[in-house]
């Protein structure tokens, strides 16, 4: 076994007098792929920025072969002191580097170069670091959010090129999905120590529940001879409790060990605050269209959102997400459509960049609003310090100004504001920005047991597939289509994800030799191919499709009017009609869009 070539041993580290880190480890070898795993404030980013030497551990020692090249992206870049994106990677090189490499990273990442610093939005600024960081491709790389402001396009080269890189990889993350392509170990940070399971973040979680129930289990039994041992020292006989002064030591010694034992890692508490029942019919969207600056953001989408759906929304950045769902709840008047929503619609949202977060509020008026220390739940008045317990923020945190909290302690705050407003339609944009696993396993129980309706925004793949019930997505030029299921299903029905086209670039093969095994799958037709109407069938049937639902949607409004049949006995038969006709036609093609669809499939393997 290759010696490692970063060695954490015993790191310890304080803030305030409250210990974060207590003999933690970390072995780094050539090649290993490591994730590094923890709740929300254990230490994590600090533990990485130990390795990566910018952070003077209390105590231990760190160790680095001699001549190892180690790259660390933080969660924040800064690209303060460059004028240029371009300038920024460049200096990032060292003496041996290719500006050409950085250069084809930052167009692989949509970025120019030119781009002037201090003008990047936070996605920008994540993919001109990520660049920085790649280019020289170095022994180590520690990589703490790389996926966050990232789109699904980018998330996924990000993921096919690591694959295709020789460094070691340490990696923070809390998309799943991502760590389960590119971790081969975990370190798990837990309560200031790590352990270390030797196989991918696929079996972690259950690695991690059997932990935690056998220290539960230790710690009743610890608990019990305790007990055991008090009773003795009451009713025991006297001279023999003062001749066994050895079972008096080991006593104390027990006590001792229960006071420093610290219980296992708290769990958020997350329940949503409930309104009225909605109608059964919560957002019915007519061909709505909206373009801004002569650029087409929506063209022509309908859908009907009904109560108890869950309607997930993709697409890469700038696509128009956001717009869609502003668009759909009626915060946003559509150049052209209708929209129009349901009986008794009570939405809560949460916005992406949470924006609506002043730094200077303090943390318990930002819940209650100020002027009051009690928050309304589901009608029932709870003091705002316990609801902060059940987000996981001590009662010594109720004056800490918003600007002072991180950014998972931040999402916490926007999920128990949210949660906080009676709805029964709850709107989430980029929910898990920021969250630890465990929260968001709790997230995804209270949204799948939340008995509204859900409209999220996401660009997490494992989130989508557990939440979405159908999954909206952005195919270009202002078109949505919507698509049953999550978005493997979504995946499934497309023949490609969102980020198929840009993981057929060529870009991390041209380093790699083995670019004719990337291309074979390329070449699997030939074994066999559609005809060309069948080919002209299935690229012309999705528009078809919407036509059609399209249709019904307007016979359907027609039918809705209840005076109707009585002023008109003729309209209603031809609407009826009409509405016949056109549900027919639609179930005809996308029964043969299937067919074709299936055989495309097996034609292409």
């Amino acid at each position: 076994m290759a010696p490692p070539l970063l060695l954490l041993q015993g790191a310890s580290l304080s803030f305030g007098g409250k210990s974060l880190l207590e003999g933690a480890e970390l072995s780094v070898g050539p090649g290993e792929r490591l994730c590094l795993v923890g709740r929300n404030g254990s230490g994590k980013s600090t533990l990485l920025k130990i390795a990566a030497g910018l952070v003077e551990p209390d105590g231990g020692t760190r160790f680095l072969q001699p001549g190892a090249d180690v790259r660390y992206l933080p969660q924040e870049p800064d690209l303060s002191g460059f004028a240029t994106v371009a300038a920024y990677v460049e200096a990032g090189l060292g003496p041996l580097g290719d500006p050409h490499c950085g250069r084809r990273l930052l167009a692989d990442l949509g970025l120019s170069g030119e781009e002037a610093s201090a003008s990047l939005s936070g996605g920008e600024a994540r993919r001109a670091a990520l660049a920085r960081v790649l280019a020289p491709e170095p022994d180590i790389l520690l990589l703490d959010e790389p996926t966050n402001h990232l789109d699904l396009p980018a998330i996924e080269w990000l993921e096919a090129e690591l694959k295709g890189l020789r460094s070691a990889l340490v990696l923070i993350s809390h998309d799943r999905r991502f760590l389960q392509a590119l971790s081969r170990g975990v370190v798990w940070l837990d309560r200031g120590r790590t352990r270390s399971l030797s196989r991918g973040f696929g079996e972690f979680e259950a690695w991690r529940d059997q932990a935690l129930e056998e220290e539960e289990t230790q710690r009743h039994k610890a608990d019990r001879k305790i007990v055991a041992e008090e009773h003795w020292l009451r009713y025991g006989v006297t001279a023999r409790r003062k001749r066994n002064q050895k079972r008096l030591a080991d006593l104390d010694t027990l006590r001792q060990e229960k006071r420093r034992r610290q219980g296992g890692p708290g769990a958020v508490k997350l329940a949503a605050s409930e309104g009225k029942i909605s109608g059964r019919l919560v957002v019915e969207a007519e061909g709505v269209s909206k373009s801004y600056g002569g650029r087409r953001i929506v063209a022509g989408f309908s859908t009907r959102v009904l109560r108890g759906d869950r309607l997930g929304v993709v697409g890469p950045n700038g696509a128009g997400k956001t717009t869609l769902v502003r668009l759909l709840t009626g915060a946003l008047a559509p150049d052209a459509g209708l929209v129009r929503l349901g009986a008794n619609v009570e939405m809560a949202s949460l916005d992406q960049g949470r924006a609506s977060l002043d730094p200077d509020t303090l943390l318990k008026d930002a819940l209650t609003g100020g002027g009051s220390d009690f928050v309304e739940i589901n009608g029932e008045r709870k003091h705002v310090i316990g609801y902060m317990k059940d987000f996981l923020f001590g009662p010594e945190q109720a004056r800490t100004p918003i600007g002072k909290l991180s950014g998972g302690e931040r999402g916490r705050l926007m999920l128990a504001r949210a949660l906080a407003r009676p709805s029964n339609l709850l709107v989430l944009d980029e929910p898990t920005n920021d969250l630890d696993l465990e929260t968001l396993d709790l997230l995804q129980e209270m949204l799948s047991d939340y008995p509204g309706t859900l409209i999220v925004v996401s660009h997490d793949r494992d989130f989508l597939d557990r939440v979405a019930t159908s999954v909206a997505m952005a195919e270009g030029d202002g078109r949505w289509v919507e698509y049953a299921g999550g978005y493997a299903d979504m995946v499934a029905q497309r023949g490609e994800g969102v980020a198929a086209r840009v993981l057929d670039a060529p870009a991390p093969a041209e380093r790699k030799p083995p670019k004719e095994e990337g291309a074979a799958p390329a070449r699997a037709p030939q074994k066999g191919k559609l005809s060309f109407k069948e080919k002209h069938a299935l690229e012309t049937l999705p528009a078809r499709m919407a036509a059609l639902r399209a249709d019904t949607a307007r016979e359907r409004a027609v039918l809705d009017d209840p005076g109707l049949y009585a002023r008109d006995a003729g309209a209603f038969a031809r609407a009826s009609k009409a509405f016949a006709e056109a549900e027919s036609a639609l179930a005809a093609a996308e029964d043969e869009w299937l067919e074709l669809e299936i055989r495309r499939e097996e034609l292409e393997g």
